[in-house]
C-alpha cells in the first residue's frame, strides 16, 4: 500500500506529491518548491523515512508544479515525466515565469513522455494514468487502484474544476473529462487536488457546484 506525503509549495501554495512504499521507492509528483526553506523540507522528509526517490512525475507543466523540477533532477539525477501534450505549455513557462516574476531554473527534458493510457510502476505500487485535459492540454491524473486514491494535478478540486482560461485550457473537455473519467472511479476514492485540501469522488458528485 502506497503512502503520501504532501507539501503545499510556492506562492500558489501547489501541493508537491511523494508517493512511498515498503519497499522505500518513492515518486515525487509535480514539485513546485520555490526557494531553499521548501527544497529542504521534502529532503529532509525522503532522508529521514530512508526514501529512494526513482520517479519524477508532473500531472501537467504549469510553472507552479514543475518550479523544484530542476532541484530534483541535481538532487536525485531524475528527469521529468510527463504527456507530450504538454511540451507547449513546458516551453512557455520561462517566458512565464520572467512575466510573473518568478524565478525558475531550466526543468530538464524528459527521455519519453507518458502515454494516455497504462501504468507507471515503482517498488509495489502501480499508478493507472489517466489522460484528463482540459485545464492543459496533456493533463494527466495518477491513480492507485489498490490505495484507492487519486493524484488528481489541477482537474478536480473540493468544491471546484481546474481554471480553464490559460493557454490549452477547454471548460467543456474538462467537464466531460471529469464525469467521464474520474467519476466513475468509486466514489469512496480520495481526491488529492494540485491546490487545497483532499477531497472524495463521491463528496464531489454531490456537493460540485460544477456538476
Amino acid at each position: 500500500m502506497a503512502k503520501i506525503k504532501i507539501f503545499p509549495n510556492n506562492p500558489y501554495q501547489e501541493n508537491t506529491v511523494i508517493l512511498y512504499d515498503n519497499t522505500g521507492e518513492c515518486a515525487i509528483i509535480d514539485p513546485g518548491m520555490s526557494n531553499g526553506a521548501e527544497q529542504n523540507m521534502v529532503v529532509k522528509f525522503i532522508a529521514d523515512n530512508n526514501l529512494k526517490p526513482v520517479l519524477l512525475l508532473n500531472t501537467h507543466c504549469h510553472i507552479d508544479h514543475v518550479l523544484g523540477n530542476k532541484f530534483v533532477f541535481d538532487q536525485y539525477g531524475l528527469k521529468p515525466q510527463f504527456n507530450k501534450d504538454e511540451l507547449v505549455v513546458f516551453e512557455a513557462v520561462p517566458a512565464w515565469a520572467q512575466q510573473s516574476g518568478m524565478r525558475y531554473e531550466l526543468s530538464p527534458l524528459p527521455d519519453h513522455f507518458l502515454p494516455e493510457t497504462g501504468t507507471v510502476l515503482f517498488g509495489e505500487t502501480t499508478l493507472e494514468l489517466i489522460f484528463a485535459p482540459g485545464h492543459s492540454p496533456g493533463h494527466l491524473c495518477f491513480y492507485d487502484r489498490e490505495s484507492n486514491f487519486l493524484v488528481g494535478g489541477d482537474v478536480l478540486f473540493r468544491h471546484s474544476v481546474g481554471r480553464t482560461d490559460l493557454p490549452g485550457g477547454n471548460h467543456q473537455q474538462l467537464i466531460k473529462n471529469i464525469e467521464e473519467k474520474l467519476f466513475t472511479l468509486p466514489d469512496s476514492c480520495t481526491v488529492y487536488p494540485g491546490h487545497g485540501p483532499e477531497t472524495s469522488i463521491g463528496y464531489e458528485k454531490i456537493n460540485n457546484p460544477f456538476f
